[in-house]
């Protein structure tokens, strides 16, 4: 077993098979961690020269990967393709040979780790990578990040008795609304996903027309990345995009990404067209998904970061990430820094919280 680092990206597009067979290995993978995903999120947001995938290797099968991308600033970091547009961050690691090859890979970071902090933000409650922090020899730091509201990937029917029966039962009159105005979703297929994900986010303008809305969303190089990264993801079963049609037009595309235990409700247009008939378009969007992940043998349905009132109304379980930082004695510094950076920010939001609440009371 040894451990190399690729730097090239013509070398990364061509570890597509092997990593994919390893994503299959990892039970704690999540779809952002699918090569489809990162080689495409490389491509829209990588910086030449800064590439750093670890792999770790034996007969020549790929036993352990971690995708990471060198960052300057605001300090020197290693920190995983996928960014601020995926929710999860994590390494693969082969199950069957979890010890050894976990083992060979912190052995490799902790190498790479030199110079630069090592920084998992968005890392989910039993992760590949919760190994390496386990392992590591170095300072070390583990401090909350972002929270995600997640469900039990049941059937609708299973996820109403989660409800009081008062809503429960206004939620059952919705769905046979769904019906009577002859919503109907359609699952795309991959060759014409490009046309739907166009689709998808042109309903995503008009939704958010005179709101706030994320920019990122909005840019060329994002639906680039959409695009190039979901027509493979459909094709081998690692996400579904899926069209709500009423009488023969496209009301809403939505976008479900999948890997062995999740089932994650990515992004959504809906064209306003739809409150006009009255239709609660949560509840839509939830029903489809739920089916979609029950009948493929998910653990979870997740409603990803966020905690917006539309998922809190179906009762989810709040599931905070983990922020791993990893170090050296000569980087430890960084992680000083960074550490009070974060309770800073943290003491900053609970001033802003309690301000509010006394402007609320008077």
């Amino acid at each position: 077993m040894y451990a190399e680092l690729c730097t090239d990206e013509h070398e990364f597009a061509g570890l597509g098979p092997a990593w994919t067979r390893l994503h299959r290995r990892c039970s704690a993978a999540t779809p952002f961690q699918s090569h489809a995903w990162l080689h495409s999120w490389w491509l829209s947001y990588g910086s030449p020269g800064r590439l750093r995938i670890v792999l770790v290797r034996e007969g020549g099968e790929l036993l352990a990967a971690a995708p990471l991308t060198l960052v300057r600033s605001p300090l020197p970091a290693l920190v995983p393709l996928g960014g601020a547009i995926s929710d999860h961050a994590d390494v693969l690691i082969d199950d069957k040979r979890a010890d050894h090859a976990a083992v060979a890979l912190t052995s490799a970071l902790f190498t790479l780790a030199r110079t630069a902090l090592i920084d998992f933000r968005g890392v989910r409650p039993g992760a590949a990578v919760e190994r390496v922090f386990d392992l590591w020899r170095g300072p070390r730091r583990r401090v909350a990040d972002s929270l995600c509201l997640e469900l039990p990937a049941h059937p609708m029917d299973e996820l109403l008795t989660r409800l009081p029966p008062a809503r429960a039962q206004r939620v059952r009159a919705k769905i046979r609304k769904l019906g009577r105005l002859g919503v109907e979703p359609r699952a795309v297929p991959h060759d014409e996903v490009g046309t739907a994900l166009r689709t998808m986010l042109d309903l995503h303008r008009l939704q958010w027309q005179g709101r706030t809305v994320t920019p990122e969303h909005l840019r060329p190089r994002f639906h680039e990345h959409l695009v190039r990264s979901l027509g493979p993801m459909v094709r081998s079963g690692d996400a579904v995009v899926t069209e709500f049609r009423v009488d023969g037009d496209v009301l809403a595309v939505d976008v479900t990404l999948l890997s062995r235990q999740l089932a994650c409700a990515y992004l959504y247009g809906a064209h306003p067209r739809l409150r006009s008939l009255k239709v609660d378009v949560a509840t839509m969007l939830l029903h489809a998904c739920a089916e979609l992940a029950s009948a493929g043998g998910h653990q979870v349905l997740s409603m990803l970061r966020g905690t917006e009132a539309y998922k809190l109304h179906w009762r989810p379980e709040a599931v905070a990430n983990q922020r791993l930082l990893l170090a050296r004695r000569r980087t430890a510094p960084l992680l000083s820094a960074v550490v009070c950076d974060v309770a800073a920010r943290s003491r900053g939001k609970e001033l802003v919280r309690r301000h509010r609440q006394r402007a609320a009371a008077g």
